[in-house]
């Protein structure tokens, strides 16, 4: 079978056939039901937050984050992302302004950022690159010196702790996917997460037409998560710890192989406790992902461009250069990681990269 860069892990099916049968007796699919009032609390107790609000989706739940906020005229972003970070923001008729990237840690540069910053800038929305946080302590400190409002998009993100607690904290808001390529999934899904309670209610009301009952508060859109969904969630959230271990020593082989290789391989901040989500390599040169690219698919086996092209050269945005996101754009390339990927695996993608890096393979197994 193909390797792709990911594949979902899907609990036992009687695990899930449980919960279906459940959902077939009582006859409540969505509208806030049970399993849905339930996996708002086991991810509050698992990630140790305030509040959540299921979603169903990441896209949905960056956008209730900017009507939350009651956000408007500019918001200043990362250029290197998937496309849903930008799209939210112009979806709610604001402004995205680009600030280049971090070459370390992929995430946005604060300096950057603050010289982005004008009287219409009224937020940041950052992202959590491959799960490594940004440099949250900075942002805050520039939020709070202009009147700032922080979206984080924790897509990538779920379980990371800085300093031993959740990043989710981190912000005024921030936005989770589950969707099916996501450490924690529910097929599609997603939450919002925040420390005031007012503001979680508000999200509450986004999510659900403006309305409680009969008791209409404004204006609302449909982001709620059906019962379905919710009963994978549980499903999922007693085998995570597992998945990430399984995760963690696949991508440990793989920096024992590639270490000595001239690429440049994610780097985890000593105070980080990583979920081990993604493996990017950046290569020397856009022509070696292309190499690499195409003997790998000779093999069947398919990594990512990840993420190419940077969000400020997509066709409906009109965005500066930032040389810096475009450069690690042109060069990154996730490999294939997962719960199931094999040692033999590994070994025959590095196998690969070192054919193309002119590195015999024998030098990576010493």
């Amino acid at each position: 079978m193909p390797l792709q860069v990911t594949k979902t892990f899907l609990p036992p099916l009687e695990e899930y056939l449980a919960y279906v049968r459940q959902i077939w007796q009582n006859g409540w699919i969505t509208n806030g039901g049970p399993f849905s009032v339930q996996l708002e609390a086991a991810l509050k107790d698992y990630l140790k937050l305030d509040h959540v609000v299921l979603c169903n989706n990441g896209t949905i739940a960056l956008q209730l984050a900017i009507r939350a906020l009651k956000l408007h005229g500019e918001i200043i972003t990362t250029p290197f992302s998937y496309a849903a970070s930008v799209n939210a923001i112009i979806w709610e008729n604001c402004q995205p302004v680009f600030a280049d990237i971090d070459p370390m840690t992929f995430c946005l540069d604060p300096a950057k950022v603050e010289a982005c910053i004008t009287p219409r800038s009224s937020a940041i929305l950052a992202v959590h690159v491959y799960g490594i946080p940004c440099d949250v302590q900075a942002l805050a400190d520039l939020a709070k010196s202009f009147g700032l409002k922080i979206i984080y998009d924790a897509a990538h993100a779920f379980g990371v702790q800085v300093n031993g607690s959740s990043v989710l904290q981190y912000g005024d808001i921030t936005a989770c996917s589950f969707h099916a390529t996501k450490l924690f999934h529910t097929a599609e899904g997603g939450m919002v997460t925040c420390s005031d309670p007012e503001l979680a209610q508000q999200l509450i009301l986004l999510r659900q037409f403006g309305h409680i009952g009969e008791t209409y508060y404004g204006l609302g859109i449909n982001g709620k998560c059906s019962e379905l969904h919710a009963a994978l969630g549980l499903c999922m959230l007693p085998h995570l710890n597992t998945v990430i271990a399984q995760r963690k020593k696949a991508f440990e082989h793989y920096c024992q192989l590639l270490t000595s290789l001239p690429v440049q391989l994610l780097h985890i901040p000593s105070n980080v406790t990583y979920n081990y989500a993604y493996f990017p390599v950046v290569f020397p040169s856009p022509k070696a992902v292309q190499q690499v690219c195409t003997l790998l698919a000779e093999q069947q086996i398919f990594p990512r461009k990840y993420f190419f092209p940077p969000l400020n050269r997509l066709p409906h945005v009109q965005g500066p250069s930032c040389p810096i996101a475009e450069n690690i754009s042109s060069r990154v390339l996730a490999l294939p990681l997962s719960h199931a990927i094999t040692e033999v695996e590994i070994e025959q993608v590095c196998s690969i990269i070192s054919k193309v890096l002119n590195t015999p393979y024998s030098a990576l197994q010493t």
